[in-house]
């Protein structure tokens, strides 16, 4: 076993005097100590230790990511920071708690002494947000207009930096595409799915008809959503109409990771499609508490100061809140669920391709 030749010691390693001295009161400067101020800045300052953490595992993925080949060794290894990540989420979002013991009046006490400090100028926060797909592009127009505005020089090369490069969102995306999986031997998914899926909306079809609860009205608007659903079905096996909903945002997978993901969702028992699925429900962990955070935050926000602008210039609850429901990034990991099938609907796969995926008995 490996040992240190010199002695170590808990305040020395942890730096403590550096951290525990980085508490600097801004009311102070201007009388008496605001006493709530202390809890907003150690929450603030956790955050970002928190936001480094996740940043590490995050670019540790992404480098695995970036690699031609990912073996299945290396695969474990990015769903367990994956989870790692998602229980630190979990940790941030219970800190809003901690955050809302502190009254409006007691915030308001200092609050006006911060300006123009906001969360929006958190550079690890950008980006951990770049890193994981939200870029530019698909920000909301406030964003897109000031996103860089506010940030130092240095901070915004940094950020522009990033944009440049594969986000982990685009990284799976291509890893998903090129799955040599979609057709093996006479075998092809989109057929096989197709035929299931067929069968399942004209079962659901006959079960509106039949069914003798509902009145001719409350049929027709049955039926009519039904032809909506078996629309978003058909763009499936036609490229040229995918494509034209992935341009307009509907989808924002390519059609090659898109039906891949769902060959991978439908048959998540196959060993060869056990990681992979892990994967994708981690992604979609990770997403679905950064809405949660959002949303949590911009309560918190509301709770606070009502109506007031941000203390950075944004519409404060109101911005919050519209980013809470545009800054999704695993969104097609969600609306999967819209095409998967019941088990007993799905026909059996042939002999050799259940050899192949490894749950051949």
């Amino acid at each position: 076993m490996k040992r240190n030749k010199t002695p170590v010691y808990y305040g020395d390693y942890l730096q403590l005097d550096k951290i525990l001295g980085a508490q600097k009161m801004q009311s102070t400067n201007y009388g008496e100590t605001a006493h709530d101020e202390m809890l907003f800045v150690i929450v603030h300052q956790v955050y970002e230790l928190w936001f480094k953490q996740i940043l590490h595992e995050l670019n540790a993925v992404i480098t695995v990511f970036n690699e031609a080949e990912i073996p299945d060794d290396a695969l474990i290894e990015v769903v367990h920071r994956l989870h790692r990540i998602i229980q630190i989420q979990q940790l941030l979002n219970d800190q809003i708690s901690v955050m809302e013991t502190m009254t409006p009046q007691q915030f308001l006490s200092f609050r006006d002494y911060l300006v123009p400090a906001s969360g929006f100028q958190s550079i690890q926060f950008k980006r951990l947000e770049i890193s994981l797909g939200l870029k530019r592009e698909y920000r909301i127009d406030f964003d897109k207009q000031s996103f860089y505005n506010r940030l130092a020089k240095e901070d915004r090369r940094i950020l522009e930096e990033l944009e440049s490069k594969p986000s982990l969102f685009e990284l799976v995306e291509k890893w998903l595409a090129r799955m040599p999986l979609l057709e093996k031997d006479e075998f092809a998914f989109w057929q096989h799915f197709k035929k299931a899926s067929d069968a399942c909306l004209q079962s659901d079809k006959q079960i509106i008809e039949n069914n003798e609860t509902l009145s001719e009205k409350e049929k027709r608007q049955e039926l009519k959503d039904l032809d909506s659903t078996r629309e978003s079905f058909d763009a499936l096996f036609d490229k040229k109409a995918y494509q034209k909903l992935n341009d307009d945002g509907t989808f924002r997978l390519n059609h090659d990771a898109m039906m891949a993901m769902l060959f991978i969702k439908q048959y998540p028992e196959a060993p060869i499609f056990n990681l992979p699925f892990q994967l994708i429900t981690a992604l979609t962990e990770i997403d679905e508490k950064l809405t949660i955070w959002r949303y949590r935050h911009a309560m918190m926000v509301q709770r606070m100061l009502g109506t007031k602008i941000g203390t950075g210039g944004s519409s404060g609850h109101q911005y919050l809140k519209k980013t809470t429901d545009s800054n999704r990034i695993f969104i097609d990991f969600f609306n999967a669920a819209s095409f998967l099938l019941p088990k007993d609907m799905l026909p059996p796969l042939p002999q050799q391709v259940k050899r192949y995926f490894g749950f051949y008995k």
